[in-house]
């Protein structure tokens, strides 16, 4: 059996890791990267120490419910990255694209010890089509390629260019490396930082580790600050669990969101919480003013309720199965609540919180809403909000891609696969296999949430596509 797997992120490592417990029969795996950053990825590349992992080592193993993977690689190394008010280590992303890369190379020698046959092609494929029953890849290069199995790990989409400032002096229209787009930047200028989610909040704490002294503004629709870490607790969920879910599913035939608000209540009952005021929390985040709101999320770190801390764990560990049950009207409103759902799927850490509220405290950092328009003008940048206009020296983009977006570089493959027909464009964004031997694993793939993948979620994926091949290749194609 010979698998094409193209990309070498993180959703890469995850399926390799998986083929390496699961595989019998050798075969041969072909992993197709043009990047010199193997197994890292886009999010977990070289870059400045202030970038950091945005989760706890329990929900970023690549390993599939081996939750205790990556904290057992990081073990004393951990210790000078530790977050005092979270009590967890959170270290820069580069390291952990060295625990990506020690989990490839550990998969790949285990896979040659059992006979497989490996290697890495430095090309981007830019056609697959099905071949018999097999698959014929072309590269960049020109070269052809054959396999029985092909596995897309692309990565998640590249920032939109919402306001048309591509081309302008003075705009960074896509951040990362931090360590390469920042040192541009004049320290004392007047900087405006499209986004207020996670991109946006490195791009600030970076910005201040590198002693920059001038004005720093985020500019947002919403205005909606990401919530903040809370330090972990013991509590497990008991009813906002798949296992629930598949019980209410077998008995009506149907999930909607008033079962998993069901589910949520009596969550919040065994632990005595009131879950009205909890849901009144949770409404509000559109609408408290972000400083005040961002303070009482600090100040709630050690709180020891569970409510938001339910919602972060299962809106990644059961938020991808829930999703395909739901009816469309209760995906409807749900998508309503996109920027608070967001903000408590993917809170900030609390060490950046701290920087964030001395930068706001201090009057350096600010943070506006309902942004209409940015324009260049003289050379500067005219921005345009429900508050009156205001002109800035240079504008970093920090909007983040959406869910299920195509990458850049992978439009010429996905285009070669929907003329062939082995795979179709979901209506909410993504990627849709129409061929049992095409498997999409990553944030591309299509019918998931509307919040970006986690990592915990691209493990599972990664598992199950492992899975499947596994199976395929124990019986006739």
């Amino acid at each position: 059996m010979d698998i094409a797997i193209v990309g070498a992120g993180a959703a890469a490592v995850g399926l390799l890791d998986s083929l390496a417990a699961t595989a019998d029969s050798p075969g041969a795996i072909t992993v197709f990267e043009p990047s010199p950053h193997l197994w890292r990825g886009r999010p977990y590349g070289p870059d400045l120490d202030t970038v950091l992992v945005n989760a706890p080592p329990a929900i970023m193993s690549i390993r599939h419910l081996d939750f205790g993977h990556y904290a057992a690689w990081l073990g004393t190394r951990g210790r000078a990255h530790l977050d005092e008010r979270m009590d967890r280590p959170l270290v820069p992303r580069a390291l952990y694209g060295e625990y990506l890369a020690h989990t490839a190379e550990t998969s790949l020698a285990t896979l040659r010890e059992l006979g497989w046959r490996v290697r890495v092609v430095t090309a981007r494929v830019i056609e697959a089509a099905r071949s018999g029953a097999g698959w014929s890849l072309r590269t960049d290069d020109g070269h052809g390629h054959e396999a029985d199995h092909v596995a897309l790990c692309v990565g998640g989409g590249t920032p939109q260019d919402h306001y048309g400032l591509g081309g302008a002096s003075g705009f960074v229209h896509d951040p990362y490396p931090l360590a390469r787009t920042l040192d541009r930047i004049a320290a004392g200028s007047d900087i405006a930082v499209i986004g207020s989610g996670l991109t946006a909040v490195d791009v600030v704490v970076s910005l201040a580790a590198y002693g920059h002294t001038g004005p720093i503004t985020l500019l947002s629709r919403s205005g909606v600050l990401p919530h903040v870490w809370q330090r972990p607790v013991e509590h497990r969920p008991q009813h906002m669990t798949a296992e629930r879910v598949g019980v209410l599913h077998r008995q009506h035939g149907a999930v909607t969101l008033d079962d998993l608000i069901g589910l949520l209540r009596a969550e919040l009952a065994e632990t005595g919480e009131d879950f009205e005021a909890f849901v009144a929390e949770l409404l509000a985040t559109t609408t408290e003013d972000p400083v005040q709101r961002l303070r009482a999320q600090l100040d709630a770190v050690d709180d020891s309720r569970i409510g938001r801390r339910v919602l972060q764990e299962t809106a990644h560990s059961v938020g991808p199965y829930v999703w395909r049950l739901l009816p469309e009207p209760d995906r409807d409103r749900l998508r309503r609540h996109f920027r608070t759902a967001t903000s408590v799927a993917s809170p900030m850490v609390p060490v950046n919180a701290v920087t964030m509220m001395r930068l706001l405290d201090s009057g350096q950092l600010a943070v506006v809403a309902g942004v209409r328009k940015i324009e260049v003008s003289d050379g500067a940048f005219r921005v345009h909000s429900d508050d009156g206009a205001r002109t800035f020296d240079a504008v970093i983009n920090a909007v983040n891609p959406p869910p299920r977006a195509i990458p850049r570089g992978a439009g010429h493959l996905v285009t070669a696969l929907l003329a062939d027909g082995s795979a179709e464009l979901d209506p909410a964004g993504g990627l849709v296999p129409g061929d049992p031997r095409l498997h999409v694993v990553g944030d591309l793939a299509g019918g998931g949430p509307f919040i970006t993948s986690s990592i915990a979620g691209t493990a599972a994926r990664a598992a199950r596509a492992a899975q499947t091949i596994v199976a395929a290749g124990d019986g006739p194609p």
